[in-house]
């Protein structure tokens, strides 16, 4: 068993020869940047969710007994997947989808039990807690050498791929934690799907695949290339976030802004589920890219904000406009149609994601900005659990969770408003830019009859009941959209 200084003095050794290349640096538009926290070109690391000062940071507060670290800390504890008897059943081929062996709730369990043992070993110092979640984790990539299943497998890639990037992460120095070996599973398996489903969507249309699709199998490939320090990789995820053609891209997520300063989330056309699902992966996206210095929650006069500052006021049960849309379904000489959508779903108030802390804090204290709704709801929801704590089913397990430990900060000292961007680091200049929607811009526990959280899959039983007004018709291109500004 290790120590707490010896694990915290082991570099990453290991990693020595992987990835060397993608080590000379990050190119920026204006040059070359260095990664934050770094003195050469390297990624930080840790510097996925957390990096070095906000671990400093939970522990000291924790220790110091500052409110609300304190109960979200309690949170963790209580967790069962917390403890360090907790012990790994890895699976050779992991399934998910209708039709086959589906055994991806042992994978996502084992997730999720790896990162709250990292994350309780940080703000502890126990290193009975890394010795946990790094035998998890060397288990897995042991005997790991599949992700398999319908269409879902793109899902379970996109989700778990960054969610184990992220317990990695956090062990990565750890001397006993097979990091190479890591590193090719989670390249492979993972990020190598995700990047798949990215450039072909399963061989269907575009935009046959909802919002969070895009959005986990982004977030697959950016923290499985921050791990990997591959580059390229990150380059391409970034560049994604800004122009690509599926739903996940900013400009296609939130297709419209209005006067009000809210910008309408593509999904709360379809359920309240799946669009809370949505603003935790983007909001995700961005923390992993901030911490390498990539300022994508400011991106666009921060269009994110907009869009869960949307999400927040509706699924509190305010009212919020909506143009109606369409989008193209099915595959090319396969089968096509259409759907719209005229309104936004309806909602469950209590209904809840562990989402909010981190991007409330991110905006309100990092930058300085007002975020009202976004702030109530994150209030609401506090303080945050992980998975376990929003029942049995995948839906719970989608977000790691634990921010109001993690995520939150004191106001920082001085701010530059929206245009305020991590140090050093400035995005990369984009690789090409394929053509963006049309877009109009001006300017607890889940409630529910013991339903999945959300149901991501296409062809599944949705836990929830959309009334928004649903059109099947004959073709028809996505997002042609009528413009109406009053709320429906």
């Amino acid at each position: 068993m290790h120590t707490t200084r010896q694990i915290s003095r082991r570099s990453m050794l290991k990693a020595s020869g992987v990835a060397v290349g993608a080590a000379a640096g990050i190119a920026a538009a204006s040059g070359t940047a260095t990664a934050a926290g770094t003195g050469s070109g390297a990624f930080a690391h840790p510097g996925l969710l957390h990096t070095r000062t906000d671990l400093d940071r939970m522990a000291a507060k924790v220790k110091a007994g500052a409110a609300p670290y304190t109960a979200g800390f309690a949170r963790l504890t209580a967790n069962r997947h917390a403890q360090s008897g907790w012990q790994p059943r890895p699976q050779a081929v992991v399934y998910r989808g209708a039709g086959t062996p589906q055994n991806y709730t042992i994978l996502y369990n084992d997730i999720h039990a790896a990162y709250q043992n990292a994350l309780r070993f940080h703000v502890t110092g126990e290193s009975v807690y890394a010795d946990t979640a790094v035998a998890i984790l060397n288990a897995w990539s042991s005997t790991l050498t599949a992700v398999n299943g319908s269409a879902d497998r793109f899902l379970a890639a996109g989700l778990y791929g960054y969610q184990f990037a992220n317990a990695a992460e956090l062990v990565r120095d750890h001397g006993d934690f097979e990091l190479a070996r890591f590193q090719e599973m989670l390249s492979k398996l993972f990020g190598a799907v995700s990047d798949d489903f990215l450039a072909k969507h399963n061989g269907a249309f575009t935009s046959n695949y909802w919002t969070n699709w895009d959005l986990a199998n982004m977030a697959c490939v950016l923290a499985t290339a921050i791990f990997c320090d591959d580059r390229a990789q990150v380059t391409r995820a970034v560049d994604y976030f800004k122009n690509g053609a599926g739903l996940g891209s900013i400009r296609n997520a939130i297709p419209v802004v209005y006067d009000d300063g809210l910008g309408e989330w593509l999904e709360a056309g379809r359920d309240q589920g799946h669009a809370l699902l949505g603003v935790g992966l983007m909001g995700t996206f961005c923390e992993m890219a901030w911490n390498q210095g990539f300022d994508l929650y400011g991106y666009d006069d921060s269009r994110f904000l907009k869009g869960a500052q949307y999400v927040a006021k509706w699924s509190m049960g305010g009212q919020v406009p909506f143009t109606a849309n369409t989008r193209r379904k099915g595959a090319a000489g396969v089968w096509s149609g259409s759907e719209t959508v005229t309104a936004a779903a309806a909602v469950d108030p209590a209904m809840t994601r562990p989402i909010w802390a981190m991007i409330a804090n991110h905006y309100t204290k990092r930058r300085g900005l007002s975020a009202t709704y976004v702030t109530q709801i994150a209030a609401k929801a506090a303080p945050e659990g992980g998975g376990g704590d929003y029942g049995p089913n995948s839906g719970g397990f989608d977000q790691l969770g634990f921010g109001t430990l993690a995520f939150t900060r004191d106001r920082a000292t001085s701010t530059t408003g929206s245009s305020a961007s991590p140090s050093p680091a400035a995005a990369p200049s984009a690789l090409g830019s394929a053509a963006p929607l049309a877009s109009a811009s001006a300017g607890g526990k889940t409630k529910g009859k013991g339903d999945d959280l959300a149901t991501t899959g296409a062809g599944e039983i949705v836990g929830w009941t959309t009334t928004a007004a649903v059109a099947t018709l004959a073709g028809g291109l996505l997002l042609l959209r009528k413009r109406t500004r009053g709320g429906q």
